[in-house]
């Protein structure tokens, strides 16, 4: 079989809605088809992953027998409940899929409603799920006609489908085929089984309420919100989306719920992003607070007071921690499956963990900053541990590191890295004196050196321009998030060069690369996509220095490239196709800053080009 055949089996990445419960996702492609679910958390392994092995990773399948059939998938207004519309000669099919908040429901729920329009449809559902990375056997019990039970004791994970509809056991799947005349429906609930395990005596009824239950929810989050502006729906999208992305048990934010989705097909660059990162996370809080969410910017605060229990020992934090605060991430590849168009290797766990970055620092004072600038007073004891990191920070930030973009070529002075050491001691001092906290004075001394040095050593006179890293000839996206930190006026001189040589040499149309990898910088074979987040940097950047006209045409040109829901993947390929894990915080969080700002500077009667 040659490698189109192959790579025809796998849905496109972009082809997907996603749904969640707050402590996991399930992502279902276009065909109604569920191909990716970590459960009963994020961090789970997976019971569904055909989207990294079609044949081995498992799936839930639910759609027209008929393959002659045309699909359409949408959310409904203001919520996270997904629907694909069947269309066909015999009638159209909808499929509604959810899953149960924790905070109304038990949570680890799995809801999928069928229901026929039109005419008569005859349908088929297949649920085969595979435990443990695909790498555990299980039995199937069949309890009742309407019931199956899969038990993995090596996963200790045992996992009921209940249905008003018969099904049947067909090896190690479940399996059902039945017909649907107009107005008649088919529901279906998967669920992790425990002691606690409710019976579900009416599933119609139990279906129909929960249905209810959980788009009020969503639509009474969305009206929490205080942004009014341009774009509100997909602004309100991608914040429905990091909704989704959050741990209602935790309060800490997944960088994506995927893992080893690559950023590049055929390429090694396969990475998992199920983890909480300081500086995705501390950016959330940002985004978070300027549409109005202070519960959800609060609670990742409590998480970083009371989960990373690092704060608490006079050295420096990790990049990344597991949703629950554990700190071991142990990398390992999965054999078990082939990966997303057989781009191997497949990984679980993150090596980067381990890596020295010191502009999570920065991230994460700004983020405590913001939130405390909104009336939530830092506490004494959460003032004292970021001090005594701080101080840390102070003996160390001259190191060499790893970079934003956790490289693997070895570590250099990234100017990134320099500037956000910069904002941590900033945010800190500004901080203490709203609240005429006790600090270290030198921690202005600092401040003020690493500003000078990145005017001094990363500047390269030559290409009037600030560098990658110290003594480089090589530009870097990260470098637009200087303005946006405050480093920097987006007017200056020095940077409107620097914006200039950005867009010279890593921008392809409007699309922006994070860096060549062709110099080498971060130690891997492989070309990758253009990075989703840097264009919004780079949109925003445009807005700020007031070049509103292109950063409008830039912003609603990326919206383009959205997925059909409005969702994002990490990477855009060659031919615009999603890459990467999928879907991005990053992306989305960049998407929200980029719009409110955008939008604040066309409201400025002396800059609108409306």
């Amino acid at each position: 079989m040659d490698n189109t055949q192959v790579h025809s089996h796998y849905v496109p990445i972009g082809d997907h809605g996603m749904i969640g419960d707050l402590n996991t996702v399930a992502l279902v492609d276009l065909n109604g088809a569920i191909d990716f679910m970590c459960f009963p958390d994020f961090d789970s392994p997976s019971i569904f992953a055909a989207l990294l092995d079609k044949e081995k990773g498992g799936s839930f399948r639910l759609g027209p027998e008929d393959r002659k059939y045309k699909t359409k998938q949408l959310y409904l207004p203001e919520t996270n409940i997904l629907l694909t519309r069947f269309l066909s000669d015999d009638g159209i099919g909808e499929l509604t899929d959810f899953m149960p908040v924790q905070e109304l429901n038990r949570g680890n729920e799995l809801v999928r409603r069928v229901t026929t329009v039109k005419g008569s449809v005859t349908y088929r559902l297949v649920c085969s799920p595979r435990f443990n990375y695909g790498r555990s056997n299980h039995v199937v019990h069949q309890k009742n006609g309407k019931e199956i039970i899969f038990s993995c004791p090596e996963a200790d994970l045992d996992i009921r489908l209940i249905s008003n509809v018969d099904i049947n056991v067909n090896k190690s799947d479940a399996v059902a085929s039945f017909t649907l005349k107009a107005g008649e429906s088919a529901d279906f609930i998967l669920i992790h089984t425990s002691k606690n395990t409710p019976e579900y005596e009416h599933i119609t009824n139990w279906v129909t309420k929960s249905l209810k239950d959980n788009i009020h929810y969503w639509k009474n989050w969305i009206q929490q919100s205080t942004y009014n502006g341009r774009w509100r729906e997909i602004v309100m999208r991608s914040a429905l989306t990091l909704k989704l992305l959050t741990s209602w048990k935790h309060g800490s934010l997944v960088a994506a719920p995927t893992f080893s989705l690559p950023e590049a097909i055929g390429g090694g660059r396969n990475w998992d992003y199920r983890f909480t990162w300081i500086r995705d996370a501390s950016f959330s809080v940002y985004c978070l607070l300027r549409l109005g969410y202070t519960k959800e910017a609060g609670s990742f605060i409590d998480w970083v007071e009371h989960k990373c229990f690092d704060l608490k020992q006079k050295t420096n934090l990790q990049i990344m921690y597991c949703m629950n605060g554990d700190k071991n991430i142990k990398e390992t590849v999965l054999k078990s499956f082939e990966g997303y168009k057989k781009s191997a290797p497949v990984r679980i766990g993150n090596a980067a963990y381990k890596q020295l970055q010191l502009d999570i620092y920065g991230e994460l004072l700004d983020a405590v900053y913001l939130y405390d600038r909104e009336g939530v007073q830092v506490s004494y004891e959460l003032w004292q541990n970021l001090s005594a990191q701080i101080d840390w920070l102070a003996k160390n930030w001259k190191k060499k590191d790893d970079g934003i973009w956790e490289v693997r070529g070895g570590k250099k002075n990234f100017i990134y890295s320099r500037l956000m050491c910069w904002v941590a001691f900033d945010r800190a001092i500004k901080i203490a004196n709203n609240h005429s906290y006790p600090f270290n004075e030198d921690w202005h001394k600092q401040r003020d050196i690493i500003f000078n040095t990145i005017h001094k050593d990363f500047w390269n006179d030559e290409l009037q321009a600030f560098v990658q890293y110290s003594g480089a000839d090589v530009v870097d996206a990260a470098t637009l998030m200087m303005p946006l930190v405050g480093f920097i006026s987006a007017n200056d001189p020095r940077w409107l060069s620097t914006m200039h040589l950005i867009e010279q040499r890593l921008v392809d149309d409007f699309l922006v690369y994070r860096y060549h990898s062709e110099s080498g910088v971060d130690g891997l074979k492989g070309q990758e996509g253009t990075f989703s987040m840097c264009t919004f940097w780079f949109i925003e950047c445009l807005s700020m220095a007031g070049q509103l006209e292109k950063a409008r045409l830039y912003f609603e040109k990326m919206l383009g490239y959205a997925n059909h829901l409005g969702l994002y993947a990490e990477q855009l390929g060659f031919s615009g196709e999603h890459l990467g894990n999928f879907p991005q915080a990053f992306t989305h969080l960049g998407l929200i800053s980029a719009a409110i700002n955008l939008d604040k500077q066309l409201n400025d009667p002396g800059n609108s080009i409306d």
